[in-house]
């Protein structure tokens, strides 16, 4: 199993670690300052100058869509996940930053699913203006009155009406929604509720401007908005659009949705460890600069232990990262679904804890607004929920475990991989 990266990889590592110098750690401030000016307008929800300046200068330099692999629309044909990991978790030491680079969720996600199921109108029409990131998208597939863990759950009906589709549903923590710059949903509903359990959802475009498109609220996580991105909850009454919005096919939403939510969960890993990394930075820091009962905090017994096992923590779940990432690149999702599901479970448990451990160095000043510690933890224990919840992914790992011990031939290809985003 290697693990080399390839000199292209360690070209653009260099390349974006002293972007992140230069650009976006002197501008955290700027940042939440720009927004929280916004606020005080009366409309957070406003694109950021910064945002947008930043921008120009990452897709100058080349680091742009580094996320798109394997596709003539990728620069240079894209990285291989493998490649893309480094990359990814740089990016997530300051969650904000990947929208820089053209390489946030759910917009990654939607941009693979575009082009890997979408018809070459649907990609002029959609998948181009997102790579050039002129516009941004929403995926809209978790809903309020059920158990969305269990996407076969899902009631939100897409109705075949002559050359049109008409869809009706609520949907919540809708990425993206919130932000104007969004213009095209991806929506995952019902075309048949008679089909075989896995062939009654399909997934479908929706442009955000289509009338009976109704964004109800934004959500909070842990009090926070995430504006100018954020989340929402969503009405979807009587929309109807042309049949040829439909993403490869009635029935075909499990088979779509397994090919989106494999790369975007290891994408969310990647970045976990990113923050993981900077949370035990910011703990160490902290650590040599304060005095308690006499000494530093950092020779404090419980602070070594607690830095020591935080470094033992990002590097374990950093080698079972890259595991799954070459994995995926060289036998696919399918096969590499066990690591995807574990790591999915341990990149934001590892975080959160030292991301915790991180704020009980740092006081009571840990909880505040003056550093990202807070604002991380809230983000990374959301991620438990994301893309499934720890219990789901659990009960496939522990079935898969199992399945090697039966006496019953392809016991393991019986395992159902969750198709999920939220409890």
């Amino acid at each position: 199993m290697e693990f080399e990266y390839s000199a292209r990889c360690k070209d653009l590592q260099a390349r974006l670690l002293r972007f992140m110098d230069q650009h976006i750690y002197p501008n955290e401030h700027a940042y939440h300052a720009e927004i929280e000016a916004n606020r005080a307008k009366g409309n957070p929800w406003v694109p950021l100058k910064l945002i947008d300046e930043l921008k120009v200068k990452a897709r100058e330099q080349g680091l742009w869509n580094l996320f798109l692999p394997r596709s003539e629309r990728a620069p240079d044909g894209g990285l291989s996940n493998l490649d893309y990991a480094p990359l990814c978790e740089i990016m997530g030491r300051a969650p904000w930053s990947a929208e820089v680079f053209n390489c946030s969720a759910p917009d990654t996600g939607n941009m693979e699913t575009l082009e890997r199921y979408g018809t070459e109108e649907q990609k002029r029409a959609w998948l181009d203006p997102l790579l050039r990131g002129e516009i941004r998208s929403c995926f809209a597939m978790t809903e309020p009155d059920v158990a969305s863990s269990d996407a076969t759950n899902i009631q939100s009906s897409i109705v075949r009406d002559g050359d049109h589709y008409v869809i009706n549903g609520r949907k919540w923590w809708s990425s993206g929604a919130p932000d104007p710059r969004c213009k095209i949903f991806i929506f995952m509903g019902k075309t048949d509720p008679t089909a075989a359990r896995h062939s009654q959802q399909s997934m479908i475009l929706v442009p955000r401007d289509t009338p009976g498109v109704t964004v109800v609220r934004p959500l909070t996580v842990f009090g926070y908005d995430d504006a100018p991105h954020g989340h929402a909850e969503m009405i979807f009454k009587d929309v109807r659009v042309p049949v040829t919005n439909m993403l490869l096919g009635e029935g075909r939403g499990f088979e779509i949705a397994q090919g989106r939510l494999g790369p975007g969960r290891i994408h969310h890993c990647m970045r976990s460890i990113g923050v993981a990394e900077r949370a035990l930075e910011l703990m160490c820091q902290r650590a040599l600069k304060r005095v308690a009962f006499g000494k530093a905090v950092a020779d404090q017994t419980v602070t070594q232990e607690r830095i020591a096992e935080a470094r033992i923590m990002i590097d374990s779940a950093r080698l079972l990262t890259l595991k799954a990432a070459y994995m995926m690149d060289t036998v696919g999702n399918k096969i590499a679904r066990t690591e995807i599901a574990m790591i999915k479970v341990l990149a934001p448990n590892v975080s959160g804890k030292i991301l915790d451990w991180a704020m009980q160095v740092h006081g009571a000043a840990g909880v505040s607004g003056d550093f990202p510690l807070a604002s991380l933890w809230a983000h990374q224990r959301t991620l438990r929920f994301a893309d499934g919840p720890d219990e789901v992914h659990r009960n496939m790992i522990a079935k898969l475990e199992l399945a090697k011990h039966m006496k019953i031939p392809g016991a393991a290809d019986k395992v159902e991989i969750p198709i999920t985003r939220g409890a």
